[in-house]
């Protein structure tokens, strides 16, 4: 029985990990949308668009809103260049397509993650576990090993974000469409490299910070059932 609380404690750790790290994602990329007007002004996207900030940001709004599925469609008529013109291209409806799927995918992974924790702390009680102990020792087992894996991307990242941005394409999409020519394509001059690695340092920071909190209140609640047990 003690090594199935002690799977169910590593099980619950992991799901409340990737609980904060989807949750992170949407938190900067939904919860302040002021923070794409200052990524627009940082690198010029305006004057790159030949576009008003409010023209981009309704870009914007609609294409996020197309992301987490509450659009059909990603079709946004506005004036760009001088010209009413739909700012989306088929390639970039085709590779958005993509990565609504993967949004999505990552949304539906947070539920599950959410369920699994669930099921996961109601046997740890039904089956009297060492509450306190299980889950604060299982969390710092799962944190080192999610530490390990976050240090080593966060270090590649920070030598060279393109190679790390490229991998992560070549990951996830079995295709080249995602490559676009800026001479040609809207949406890659209004999403610079450089607005996605300012973005991932931003989830990061949260993702860590969260991590952090967790830990504190593990280390604290393993000294407490040790006070408890040396009383």
């Amino acid at each position: 029985m003690k090594k199935l609380q002690w799977a169910a404690g590593l099980l619950l750790s992991f799901s409340v990990i990737a609980i904060l790290l989807i949750s992170s994602f949407e938190i900067v990329m939904y919860a302040d949308f002021s923070v794409y007007q200052k990524e627009y002004e940082k690198y010029d996207v305006l004057d790159e668009l030949d576009m008003d900030m409010e023209d981009v940001m309704y870009v914007t709004e609609e294409m996020m809103a197309y992301l987490r599925g509450d659009r059909d469609t990603l079709s946004v008529v506005t004036t760009v260049e001088g010209k009413e013109q739909d700012f989306f291209n088929k390639q970039d409806r085709f590779h958005m397509g993509e990565v609504r799927d993967l949004f999505i995918g990552g949304l539906n992974i947070r539920t599950g993650a959410v369920i699994v924790s669930l099921i996961c702390l109601v046997f740890l009680i039904a089956s009297k576990a060492r509450l306190k102990k299980i889950l604060a020792r299982s969390y710092q087992i799962a944190l080192g090993i999610t530490g390990a894996a976050v240090l080593f991307i966060g270090a590649a990242a920070i030598i060279d974000f393109n190679a790390v941005f490229v991998q992560f394409h070549h990951i996830f999409f079995d295709n080249d469409l995602w490559l676009f020519d800026p001479a040609e394509d809207y949406m890659i001059r209004m999403l610079p490299e450089g607005l996605f690695a300012d973005m991932v340092l931003r989830i990061g920071v949260l993702f860590i910070a969260g991590l952090l909190i967790l830990l504190i209140i593990s280390i604290a609640a393993g000294r407490f059932q040790k006070k408890m047990k040396s009383d």
